[in-house]
């Protein structure tokens, strides 16, 4: 099979397709023909070999072989099970996450049917359902389990345009939230159409000075920290971070647990089975959609990561794989504008 493979840490460039041994499954697994993926920031963290504590996973001077083929989010179709798998059936259309596993950026891949897992939406496309895997769940995630977001809370969302703040957006519009996104101008109108009832530029105005108090603020680009935004929340707020430092994170977390009424909650999100579940509810009933910016073949990869990696993106970046009858729409280009903001 052809695969998206990185054997040396660095820019978008060390990423190749290449012919590499399909995968096998183990008698608990599924075989999935990958029909699409993405790119996200975290993969680009990956490449790069950024913080010391992805390279404790993932190899400490280059990636170990087992994660040399990256990609958190896949959908596709199951190709071939293991004898002991009951939850899915050959012929079943899928999409999940890989977690610490990996391995999406390929023409198959193998997951445990107990994995982050589920029967794609039935109104989505396969591109579709790739975008919305680790964003919405992520946000879900934040938001709800951890949040225990409410009718009228209000919450800021930092990063409101990118793949998770663009579902982080909705979803507390679903909850029935008052939000409002920080984002660029250029973006302010997609945001708005999400459900966000104010905008803030962030180019221009500063959050922490405008004398507003938040609920929550859901930091998911780490544009923030919690002693710049302590004085924007409310008493008992929480400021909620999906990304930066993860000992330094993990340690305020702890600390803000013990001392003071307002607190900072970083976690990683990995199992998802649940909200994926819940997000496919969702959008089958037409209450979440997906945002895709732009489509990307198997083999323009390298420009695909250079893209993700100017800050840029609106939503997802997703890759095609054609091999399975997917077309690669748009080369590159960003993706058809009613596909993008259509209400579902």
């Amino acid at each position: 099979m052809k695969a998206i493979v990185f054997e040396r840490y660095g820019p978008p460039e060390v990423l190749q397709v290449k012919d590499v041994d399909t995968p096998t499954p183990e008698d608990n697994e599924v075989r999935i023909a990958v029909h699409a993926t993405s790119v996200t920031a975290a993969e680009g963290m990956m490449r790069r070999g950024d913080t010391f504590m992805s390279r404790v996973v993932l190899g400490l001077r280059r990636p170990r072989k087992r994660y040399r083929i990256l990609g958190i989010e896949v959908a596709g179709e199951v190709e071939s099970t293991g004898r002991n798998v009951k939850r899915f059936r050959t012929g079943d259309q899928v999409f999940g996450f890989t977690g610490f596993k990996l391995g999406g950026y390929a023409e198959f891949a193998c997951l445990p049917e107990k994995s982050s897992l589920a029967l794609k939406p039935a109104n989505l496309t396969f591109e579709e359902a790739a975008s919305v895997v680790d964003g919405a769940t992520t946000a879900y995630f934040f938001l709800r389990q951890l949040g225990d977001i409410r009718k009228g809370h209000r919450v800021l969302i930092i990063g409101a345009s990118g793949s998770i703040g663009a579902y982080a957006v909705q979803l507390a519009r679903h909850f029935e939230a008052d939000v409002t996104g920080v984002c660029s101008a250029a973006n302010a109108d997609m945001v708005k159409s999400l459900g966000a009832a104010a905008i803030i530029d962030y180019t221009t105005d500063d959050f922490t000075k405008n004398g507003q108090t938040y609920d929550i603020i859901f930091d998911t680009v780490g544009r923030t920290s919690f002693s710049r935004s302590k004085g924007s929340l409310a008493v008992r707020g929480l400021h909620l971070a999906a990304t930066g430092n993860m000992i330094t994170n993990c340690l305020l977390t702890l600390w803000t647990s013990m001392v003071g009424r307002k607190r900072f909650i970083f976690k990683v999100s990995v199992e998802k089975k649940a909200a994926l579940l819940f997000v496919k509810e969702l959008i089958e009933a037409g209450k979440l959609r997906p945002i895709i910016d732009r489509r990307y073949p198997m083999d323009q990869i390298v420009e695909a990561h250079r893209y993700v990696d100017t800050g840029r993106k609106k939503g997802n970046v997703v890759i095609t794989l054609g091999r399975h009858g997917i077309p690669a729409r748009g080369q590159g280009a960003p993706a058809d504008k009613d596909t993008a903001l259509k209400k579902r």
